[in-house]
C-alpha cells in the first residue's frame, strides 16, 4: 500500500456571498467547523491569530481559506485584520495521566493482527516522553520521515519567499535594423515545480505562477523589440546532475509517487492526459514525467507560438548568455504554502526538493546525500535526538530509512512551539477534514483536535502528530508499525489510538 493514493479533500466551504436561510445555516456550520480547526491550530502551533483570521476570510491566500476554488474574490489584496483572541490561553504544563496512557497503549498492543514489530511514544509539550513502548527500537518510518525534512527546512529557509520563473532574452545582434529579428530566449526557474500551464492563479497554490501569463508578458516584450521568432532554451541546472535518491525506485512502481527534482515543472510533472482535477486537491495519482523541466519549456514554447512568436527548432536545455536580460517573470506561492501542499499530499518530489534547497542554503552540497546530511545537521542544532537516525532520503519513500519514535515525537514537540519552523506544523493533515488523514478519524468528538502526518508503505503504517486534549493541555505522539500481520487491522488500531489521545 502507498499513502500517496489516499483521498485528499477540498477544504473549501460555502462562499460568504451566499444569501437566504439555507445559505446562512450552511455558512454557520462551515464557520463552526473551521473555527474548531483554527482553534486547534492556535493551540498546537501558537501562531498569530491575525494570520489565520485573514486566511480564513480570503484576505490572504493560504491553505485554510474557506472560499471555494471556483468562486473567488476579485482581489487578494487588502489590509490584514488585526490579531484578536479566539481561544483561551493553553496550559502547556497540564500533566498527562500515566494510568490513562497505559490503558490506551495496552488496548493498541492487544489489537489482533498488529504483530510485535511496533513502537510508540506519547510526550508532553516539552517533548518529555510520558509513556512509550519500544521507543528505543529503530523502525522504518515511511512518510512520517517528511516531518523531519519539513522542520529542518522550514526553520532555515525564508518560508515567506517565493520561486521565480523568468524569460531571459539574449542580446539582439547589432546592425539588425528594422528587420524581423531572431534571438535566443531562455526559460529559467529557481525551483517552481507547481507551475500552471494557464494564467497565473492567485487562488491556488498549484499554478499560482502560470506559463500563459509569462508568455503574455514575454510576447509583449518581444513584439516591442520587433522580434517575431526565437530559439528557445530552458535552464535546468540548479540541482546538479543527481536528482533522485539511490533507492527510491523500489517504491515508485509506475512512476506515480516520485519524479526527480528539477528547476521547474507543470503540476509537479503529473501527466493527467485530459483528466479534470482540482489543482490543489485531488485523489488520483497519475504517472509522472521523467523530464518535467523539458515538458514545461515545451508548453511555454507552444504558448509563444499561439501568440504569434515562432519557435525555431527543438526546445533544448542550456544556460542563457551572461548578459541576457529578464523580460518577464511570474512568482509562485510562498514556500510556506508550498510546504502545506507538500505535507497534505505527502508529495515525495517536493519534500525532496525542500531537502535539497536546505542543503544548498547551508552549503552542504548539491546531492540527495547532502540533503539528508543537511536535515540531520539542522535537527541536531534544534536539539532533536538523531542518534539512531538513518535517512535513505528526505521523504521516507526509499527502502532502508530507520529512526526511533522519540525522534518523531521531538519534532512534533517543536511544532507545538512558536518560532522558526512553524510551516512544518501548519501543513499537517487534520483527520476527518483535510489531507492524507481525511478518512482516519474514528471518533467524531476528536474532530479538529489532531494534526498529523501519515505514513504508509507495503509493510509500514505510521503516524506522528500533536493533539489538543479535550480537557486542556497538549501532547505530541508518534506510532510506527512494521510488518503487521494484518495491515488493515494495524491501520485501524493507529486511528483508534490517536482518537483516544484527545481524551487524555
Amino acid at each position: 500500500m502507498n499513502e500517496h493514493r489516499r483521498t485528499v479533500v477540498n477544504t473549501a466551504g460555502p462562499s460568504y456571498s451566499s444569501h437566504g436561510a439555507h445559505s446562512r445555516q450552511a455558512l454557520h456550520l462551515a464557520r463552526y467547523r473551521v473555527l474548531r480547526i483554527v482553534v486547534s491550530a492556535l493551540v498546537t502551533l501558537l501562531v498569530a491569530a491575525g494570520y489565520f483570521m485573514a486566511d480564513i476570510n480570503g484576505v490572504m491566500p493560504g491553505p485554510l481559506t474557506i472560499l471555494p476554488a471556483g468562486k473567488t474574490t476579485s482581489s487578494i489584496s487588502g489590509s490584514v485584520r488585526a490579531a484578536q483572541s479566539i481561544a483561551d490561553s493553553v496550559d502547556l504544563n497540564k500533566p498527562i495521566d500515566k494510568n490513562a496512557t497505559e490503558s490506551i497503549i495496552n488496548a493498541f498492543a492487544a489489537t489482533p493482527g498488529l504483530g510485535g514489530d511496533f513502537s510508540l511514544a506519547i510526550a508532553d509539550s516539552d517533548g518529555k516522553i510520558v509513556d512509550s513502548r519500544n521507543a528505543d527500537t529503530p523502525r522504518e518510518p515511511a512518510s512520517t520521515m517528511k516531518t523531519l525534512t519539513a522542520l529542518a527546512s522550514s526553520s532555515t529557509l525564508d518560508m515567506g519567499s517565493s520561486f521565480h520563473t523568468d524569460a531571459l532574452l539574449d542580446p539582439v545582434p547589432a546592425g539588425a535594423g528594422q528587420k524581423q529579428q531572431q534571438t535566443t530566449l531562455t526559460l529559467k526557474s529557481d525551483g517552481d515545480m507547481l507551475l500552471g500551464a494557464g494564467a497565473s492563479d492567485p487562488n491556488h497554490i498549484n499554478g499560482r505562477a502560470g506559463l500563459a501569463t509569462l508568455a503574455d508578458q514575454t510576447v509583449a516584450q518581444l513584439k516591442s523589440k520587433n522580434i517575431s521568432q526565437v530559439h528557445l532554451k530552458y535552464d535546468d541546472t540548479i540541482f546538479g546532475s543527481v536528482r533522485s535518491p539511490a533507492a527510491i525506485a523500489s517504491n515508485n512502481v509506475g512512476n506515480t509517487n516520485f519524479t526527480g527534482i528539477s528547476s521547474m515543472a507543470v503540476d509537479g510533472g503529473r501527466q493527467w492526459k485530459g483528466v479534470e482535477h482540482d489543482p490543489d486537491l485531488y485523489s488520483a495519482y497519475p504517472e509522472m514525467s521523467t523530464t518535467p523541466a523539458h515538458d514545461a519549456a515545451v508548453v511555454f514554447g507552444s504558448l509563444l507560438a499561439q501568440r504569434g512568436i515562432g519557435v525555431d527548432g527543438d526546445v533544448a536545455g542550456g544556460k542563457a548568455a551572461k548578459n541576457a536580460k529578464t523580460i518577464a517573470t511570474v512568482t509562485s506561492a510562498t514556500l510556506a504554502e508550498v510546504m502545506a501542499f507538500t505535507l497534505r499530499h505527502s508529495d515525495n518530489t517536493l519534500i525532496e526538493e525542500f531537502g535539497r534547497l536546505l542543503a544548498l542554503k547551508t552549503g552542504a552540497g548539491n546531492s540527495p546525500e547532502a540533503a539528508t546530511q543537511a536535515v540531520k545537521s539542522r535537527l541536531d542544532k534544534l536539539g532533536v535526538d538523531t542518534a539512531n537516525l538513518h535517512m535513505a532520503d528526505c521523504s521516507g519513500l526509499s527502502e532502508g530509512s530507520q529512526l526511533e519514535v522519540k525522534t518523531l515525537v521531538e519534532v512534533q514537540s517543536h511544532n507545538l512551539k512558536s518560532g522558526p519552523g512553524a510551516a512544518a506544523g501548519e501543513g499537517l493533515s487534520v483527520p476527518g477534514f483535510v489531507g492524507t488523514a481525511k478518512n482516519r478519524l474514528q471518533d467524531s468528538s476528536a474532530a479538529g483536535l489532531l494534526r498529523v502526518k501519515t505514513g504508509s508503505l507495503d509493510q509500514v503504517t505510521s503516524m506522528a502528530g500533536n493533539v489538543s486534549r479535550k480537557n486542556g493541555g497538549v501532547l505530541a505522539f508518534a506510532v510506527i508499525v512494521n510488518k503487521p500481520q494484518d495491515y488493515l487491522a494495524a491501520r485501524k488500531a493507529v486511528d483508534a489510538f490517536i482518537s483516544a489521545l484527545a481524551g487524555l
